[in-house]
């Protein structure tokens, strides 16, 4: 069984997965059926959010990342209604594609680790 998840810069060395914040937690959505993560991505694009791509993952690949990533995950059943939230945060871990990443040397070291573990869900 897969699960549908979102990604921007997919298959790239700048990818990243969708995340949004239920109170303090980082939560991923994995989507049971590909039309919902579809319908969320064109959700984002219409809010002026880069738009995603949906993969197909195993879930135990994105719970591992999540337990690696001290995230959380939530299955988004056929039976859930899931909107995006009003407000997106500025600053992510990844970059639009073609945008230059301007960080510090210390804090590539640590998105140089997500990226390898991102590349072993896919």
């Amino acid at each position: 069984m897969s699960v549908f998840v979102l990604l921007f810069n997919a298959r790239t060395d700048n990818e990243g997965i969708y995340s949004t914040q239920v109170g303090e937690r980082n939560v991923i959505l994995m989507f049971e059926q590909e039309d919902d993560a579809v319908r969320y991505a064109d959700q984002l694009e219409a809010e002026d959010f880069p738009k995603p791509t949906v993969e197909g993952i195993d879930p135990e690949e994105i719970e591992e990342f999540c337990q690696d990533s001290d995230y959380d995950c939530i299955l988004v059943t056929a039976e859930m209604l899931v909107t995006p939230p009003s407000q997106h945060i500025e600053e992510t871990d990844w970059q639009p594609e073609g945008r230059k990443q301007s960080q510090p040397e210390d804090d590539e070291i640590d998105l140089d680790a997500m990226r390898q573990r991102l590349e072993r869900l896919l």
